[in-house]
């Protein structure tokens, strides 16, 4: 393969809840929930991450704690603690900084990385392999053509693994898939999408750029459409 120019995605895998449980390792394989003060009774507080045995039981981020709670009377609640994940992401991120790539920070848990390489993927093996070996947390790794592309391939990659969806892939990967897989589309607008009879990424695709103007505004339709193609 030739060398050329890459955009990699770089997601910490629950990465909240990972933290935590390097710091409770006898909470594994537990349905954990991370979010307020660790007090599932109190209102208005939310969940931050949930394990993957949390997510079984239908709770994820956002998830009121009550109704974590209703729906799985054993989950075990942890306040959260942004401190300790500030300091955990530091550490990730200069791990990568380490290597000899762009890293654009995009929050605790996720990160671009622009590399010139002429094999990603065993960049982003080495990426996974160094942050798992210097932090002890796993991440999964997204390659693109450009920052869409990767970021719905790390979506694709989890957990801890690799994904590549390129301009030449993106049709066979993409087009089946309902509009909110975008990076952009919510279940609101996709609703609003689908009300108008574009279900999926290749009925939006194939959308009139003057029709969606005319439903969703002259910037935010042909938007969408930019998205999906």
């Amino acid at each position: 393969m030739a060398t050329r120019n890459w955009i990699l995605h770089l997601d910490l895998d629950q990465f909240i809840a990972a933290v935590e449980l390097l710091r409770h390792p006898e909470l594994r394989g537990k349905p954990v929930v991370v979010g307020g003060t660790g007090d599932p009774t109190q209102p208005r507080t939310v969940a931050a991450t949930a394990t993957y045995e949390a997510l079984e039981h239908g709770i994820h981020s956002g998830t009121p704690l009550r109704t974590a709670l209703r729906r799985c009377p054993d989950a075990i609640f942890l306040p959260s603690d942004p401190p300790a994940y500030e300091a955990a992401s530091a550490r990730v991120m200069a791990v990568l900084r380490e290597f000899p790539i762009n890293v654009e920070v995009w929050g605790w848990d996720e990160a671009f990385l622009g590399a010139t390489t002429d094999d990603p993927e065993a960049l982003a093996a080495d990426l996974q392999h160094a942050v798992r070996a210097r932090t002890h947390l796993d991440c999964s790794i997204g390659i693109g053509d450009n920052k869409h592309q990767a970021k719905l391939a790390s979506g694709l990659a989890k957990p801890a693994s690799i994904h590549r969806l390129t301009t030449e892939t993106w049709a066979a990967t993409m087009n089946h898939r309902p509009t909110d897989a975008l990076w952009g589309i919510g279940t609101k607008i996709s609703a609003k999408l689908a009300a108008h009879g574009l279900h999926t990424v290749a009925q939006l695709a194939a959308a009139d750029p003057a029709d969606l103007a005319r439903h969703f505004g002259p910037t935010n339709g042909p938007w969408y459409r930019y998205l999906d193609r």
